[in-house]
């Protein structure tokens, strides 16, 4: 009896002091998309807490690989000890409908992370990405074609039935309908498990987004802006080291988007408008920035048209001044919204 009271007390003592040899755990948080809108720089930035660990490549668990067990899954994470918080990312979780009820019978107190952005620009960049992956380049359709126009030799969904002029059925807009994916986690995970993070300003103030996470993870934030700084070519912000160089993401952040013809940037904002407030009603949540048009105008070619509410406009504001725009602020009169208009100083 005494032996085992001894064994016990040095068990407390090597907790107590940390030195308990790491193990792999499951994840204590999980980033679950969206896809497009950050994810990957939401975690890289995250590691500048030494508290937070994640695995390499995404892994897909509870929606590609769930038939390999638990066990697998464990193997996938990395060694932690106590105190640490491990991270997992697979943004396809956010519109998987198995996902979320299969990460609730692991473990109903796994904290939700989900980033988010305008879901025109992420639907923009999901098709950049697509073009780019299958090489594609050139003979896809344009990014004009499949959103509003005759889709149904590429895509699977029928493109002559279109919601509000748009082809809700392609995946890169049904991913952008917030709200119905939204619907299941709420379903399976309480509001206070589930953190919001918004995508465009992971962008202008990624020390902010960062640290909020880092307080819903429980730990004490160690963000500060002067730990970013901006990739002068690609205006992506980067971690900058110790010795002031700048540690950016891969070459396919940041990348290029093609010219999307004004119109069809109109219908999708169009289209996304009541489905946005329908995400805004079941989150609570403040909204993101919305771009409704990257000017095409010949007599201004190098101009951008933002709306965003009238709380952001300073916050904007930034986000321009970072970006080398000279800014011009009217007031638009419409629904308490701003028009923040800017152009380019260079390029």
């Amino acid at each position: 009896m005494r032996y085992r009271l001894l064994l016990f007390l040095q068990m407390i003592n090597l907790i107590s002091s940390g030195v308990l040899p790491p193990r792999k755990r499951f994840p204590d948080a999980i980033i679950v998309g969206v896809k497009k809108s950050g994810t990957r720089a939401l975690l890289e930035f995250l590691r500048i807490n030494p508290l937070i660990k994640a695995p390499g490549p995404e892994v897909h668990f509870f929606d590609k690989n769930f038939n390999k067990g638990l066990e697998w899954y464990r193997e996938q994470m990395p060694e932690t000890r106590i105190g640490e918080v491990t991270i997992e990312k697979s943004p396809a979780y956010f519109h998987s409908k198995m996902a979320p009820e299969r990460i609730k019978s692991l473990n109903p107190n796994t904290k939700i992370i989900i980033v988010v952005r305008d879901p025109v620009t992420r639907a923009i960049s999901d098709y950049t990405q697509s073009s780019s992956k299958r090489k594609r380049v050139g003979l896809m359709p344009s990014f004009e074609t499949m959103a509003v126009g005759d889709c149904a030799n590429w895509l699977r969904a029928n493109c002559t039935t279109k919601t509000r002029g748009v082809n809700a059925g392609w995946g890169a807009i049904r991913i952008g309908v917030y709200h119905k994916h939204m619907k299941r986690w709420l379903d399976h995970f309480p509001s206070q498990n589930i953190h919001i993070v918004d995508g465009e300003k992971l962008i202008s103030n990624p020390a902010d987004e960062i640290s909020a996470t880092e307080k819903f993870l429980g730990l004490s934030p160690v963000a500060k802006p002067e730990n970013f700084g901006v990739d002068p070519i690609k205006k992506f912000p980067c971690l900058k080291n110790d010795d002031g160089k700048l540690h950016c993401l891969g070459k396919t952040k940041g990348r290029h988007h093609p010219d999307v013809e004004p119109s069809v940037m109109r219908a999708l904002k169009e289209f996304y408008g009541p489905e946005n407030k329908k995400f805004y009603q079941l989150t609570e949540y403040e909204p993101y920035l919305r771009i409704i048009h990257t000017c095409r105008n010949p007599d201004s070619p190098k101009a951008l048209t933002i709306e965003i509410p009238l709380g952001d406009a300073k916050k904007l504001r930034r986000y321009f001044v970072l970006n080398n725009y000279n800014v011009d602020i009217t007031e638009k009169g419409e629904e308490d919204k701003y028009t923040i208009g800017g152009k380019r100083r260079f390029q």
